[in-house]
């Protein structure tokens, strides 16, 4: 996309972890599933579940089958592999969410600029899409975004393993929002700062911002962004999406 395209966005998808709030999932992920293990000792030993969590929730991102959703996968391969049937996990994951979740807040911190990034593009009348990886239960999403203190906003979706078939940077992941938004590649733009997964929408024909403040690049250089910069690049960026203002 060129800059004479930006008029005709429509929709803006923001990835959310180092995008819009400051997280280190390197250290965020084994905190998650070590405090949902507590609440699994009494049906799956330790190192087994953690093991098996781990991979079940990384292989959402491999997996491009798209016949069952993310949550049907992930219970589906727990109970393969440790004999927990998804009931009995989803009863446990509810405990989770009561009991051991908020030790996770510390690992969370709000971007202020991000709720500007945001209400701007509101502002503009632009949809805008939380697309975080689907990898994690709505209320685990949910979390972030109120820690982060965005949780008031009105996404147009977020997308979660209970909504989504596929992870990015499958090109079918960006199709599937596309298809709920009733809108093409070339009225979104997608935003992140991850290399690999958000910069993936490209194969989708859809507009990406890359954002360089916390970069993961797993592809070691060899991609492309059709923009880049930091957060405050990002505010005058949106400025200038849709036809309006």
């Amino acid at each position: 996309m060129t800059v004479d395209g930006l008029e005709k966005v429509r929709a803006v998808l923001f990835d959310l972890d180092g995008t819009l709030l400051q997280v280190e999932m390197n250290a965020f992920i084994p905190a998650y599933i070590d405090k949902l293990a507590v609440h699994f000792a009494d049906v799956a030993e330790r190192r087994a579940f953690t093991r098996v969590v781990r991979a079940a929730t990384f292989a959402l991102i491999r997996s491009d089958d798209g016949e069952t959703t993310n949550e049907e996968l992930f219970y589906a391969t727990v109970e393969r592999h440790l004999g927990v049937d998804g009931g009995l996990f989803g009863q446990r994951l509810q405990r989770f969410y009561a009991d051991g979740m908020a030790d996770l807040e510390g690992l969370i911190r709000p971007l202020p600029l991000a709720r500007d990034i945001l209400a701007r593009c509101l502002e503009r009348g632009l949809k805008v899409v939380i697309a975080t990886n689907p990898v994690f239960p709505r209320p685990v999403v949910e979390a972030r975004l109120r820690w982060g203190g965005l949780a008031d906003f009105p996404f147009e979706l977020v997308t979660t393993f209970e909504n989504s078939r596929y992870c990015k940077p499958n090109p079918r992941y960006f199709h599937d929002v596309l298809d709920h938004l009733g809108l093409t590649p070339e009225e979104v733009v997608m935003v992140g700062n991850d290399t690999e997964h958000d910069l993936g929408g490209s194969a989708a024909g859809i507009a990406t911002f890359l954002v360089d403040t916390w970069l993961v690049d797993r592809l070691e250089g060899g991609y492309r962004a059709d923009f880049r910069g930091g957060h405050l690049e990002l505010f005058r960026f949106v400025e200038r999406l849709g036809g309006i203002g």
